[in-house]
């Protein structure tokens, strides 16, 4: 097997999504469009979207990273949007997006046309995370938009496999497909439920971390398999466990979270990266199947279906917005101020990502008798056109309508009260504990020792109100950001006399090593209190 394709696939990513963040486009839109590019360029390898590939070993991990960042309790507080979206606008998008392609393209049969609207019916969850995290949406917005993206994938493969059965040639009953609508839900969470536990108690029993990280990075595909195994949806069973690690991680020692932290954000990033550039690069082998239609008629269908699926959105998205305030006064007392503005751009963010390409990569090439799937090139272009339609169209202009709406921004001055708050409570109660630990014989330490435990509690809690308060009037900088500065070129200083040391042979490297690996962690602690 030729690696050279991989790597190379895997390094133009990563350079253009990191040149992306000095550019106004946001990186997914680069990526395609560099994808897209190259798809014609001369000598560049045929890369072809696999799904035996992509759902069992690309999207377990982006919902593992994006269901562990994101917060149980606000999905919890917002279930009802969440579940009328990636359920209920699923199956409804499905069934109209099939039913009106059906009616547009003469050969298309119904079966095959409910086939296309299961596949384009899921926003991604790559595109609606990359660009919420982006633009820095209002907070329920983005809680919305991440809880959809996770839960709605389950939602569409599982109608595309009932809609796929009927196209093929499959006996499929009204209750068969309830059936097993039901088996792929309640399967994946209730195999969810039973991982999580013992999977948590593993991290938290694991007393290396070379360990631990290793069993997160099998976590999600553990979780996919197993329910995958039994019939009922991975997609579930990765969030589920995925949301109590996240909402337990505290419980886990904390070398593992620095490691798993950094080790999950490349792998997110690499995979990202890759699968946008990727969608970029199917252009040729959509196209090359469309000998039987005219450009002319292949672009009109496209340009159609795009339509339909932007509309059908907002055809279910504000009237289940306004429909049940409207029905109950319980729902207009717990969502006050909710206006027309939040569904627009719940609406608008429907961007269609990896999951759309690859579920339509799975369509047979032939059904019970040997015939050849009906219309099966078309089903793939559209799918690719309505994939890179939503993503520039609406991920371009996604930005300026947010900035025309006027969204209110997140009080950040209200925030950091409540971070300062939370901070004086915690550090009190810590205050408390070291007193009653250095009153113990056992724990006595000298007085500059006890002293400097005291003054970074101390430090601590001051660091947060100084945020509220005047900065440097010549440097602009709080005097806890001046701190950190301090502290980080104080960390430069000494790492400089180690290396000069080792240079001289005066300590090995062993030693060095593990004097650098001491100030890296603190130099990371200061790193992080500055990103906070």
């Amino acid at each position: 097997m030729d690696a050279l394709p991989l790597v190379a696939l895997i390094a133009v990513s990563a350079v253009v999504a990191a040149s992306a963040r000095r550019t106004p486009v946001p990186a997914p839109l680069l990526l395609v469009a560099v994808g897209l590019a190259a798809s014609y360029v001369p000598g560049v390898p045929s890369y072809t979207l696999d799904p035996h590939i992509v759902l069992p070993l690309v999207l377990p991990p982006l919902l593992h990273t994006a269901a562990v960042e994101s917060s149980y309790l606000d999905l919890r507080a917002n279930i009802r949007p969440i579940a009328l979206l990636s359920v209920g606008y699923v199956l409804f998008a499905t069934l109209a997006v099939g039913y009106l392609a059906y009616l547009l393209v003469p050969e298309l049969p119904l079966t095959a046309a409910l086939v296309l609207g299961a596949v384009v019916a899921p926003p991604d969850a790559v595109a609606a995370t990359a660009i919420a995290r982006r633009l820095r949406l209002p907070h329920r917005i983005t809680t919305i938009l991440q809880g959809e993206s996770l839960v709605n994938d389950a939602t569409a493969i599982t109608a595309y496999r009932v809609a796929l059965a009927a196209a093929i040639g499959e006996g499929v009953t009204w209750a068969g497909a309830i059936g097993e609508f039901l088996l792929a839900a309640v399967g994946g969470i209730v195999v969810g439920l039973i991982l999580m536990v013992p999977i948590h108690w593993l991290r938290t029993h694991l007393k290396e971390a070379l360990l631990q990280n290793t069993l997160s990075l099998l976590i999600p595909f553990v979780a996919y398999a197993a329910a995958e195994q039994v019939g009922a949806s991975g997609v579930l069973a990765v969030v589920v466990v995925a949301l109590f690690l996240g909402h337990r991680a505290w419980q886990v020692d904390f070398a593992t979270r620095l490691q798993e932290e950094a080790v999950w954000k490349m792998v997110a990033f690499l995979l990202e990266s890759a699968v946008f550039l990727l969608i970029g690069l199917q252009l040729p082998y959509v196209v090359q199947g469309l000998g039987s239609y005219s450009v002319a008629e292949a672009v009109w269908y496209a340009c159609a279906v795009f339509v339909m699926v932007v509309v059908i959105r907002y055809v279910w998205v504000f009237p289940a917005t306004f429909l049940p305030r409207k029905l109950s006064s319980r729902i207009r007392e717990r969502e006050p101020g909710v206006n027309w503005k939040a569904p627009v751009i719940v609406g608008w963010a429907g961007m269609r990502g990896v999951v759309s390409l690859a579920i339509a990569f799975s369509i047979p090439l032939t059904i019970h008798g040997g015939e050849s799937f009906p219309a099966r090139n078309l089903v793939l272009f559209l799918t690719f056109t309505t994939v890179i339609g939503t993503l520039v169209v609406q991920g371009l202009t996604l930005p300026p309508l947010i900035r025309a709406l006027k969204l209110p921004d997140r009080d950040a001055q209200a925030e950091t009260l409540a971070e300062a708050q939370a901070q004086s409570e915690a550090s009190r109660k810590a205050e408390e504990r070291l007193d009653a630990l250095l009153a113990d014989e056992r724990n006595a330490l000298p007085g500059p020792l006890a002293d400097r435990l005291r003054g970074v509690l101390e430090r601590r809690r001051n660091a947060v109100w100084e945020r509220l308060g005047a900065g440097n009037p010549i440097t602009g900088e709080s005097a806890d950001d001046t701190y950190r500065r301090l502290a980080r070129e104080v960390i430069d200083a000494e790492r400089a006399v180690f290396v000069q040391l080792r240079d001289q042979r005066r300590i090995d490297d062993e030693m060095m090593r593990t004097l650098l690996r001491r100030l890296d962690l603190e130099e990371a602690a200061a790193y992080r209190e500055g990103q906070d």
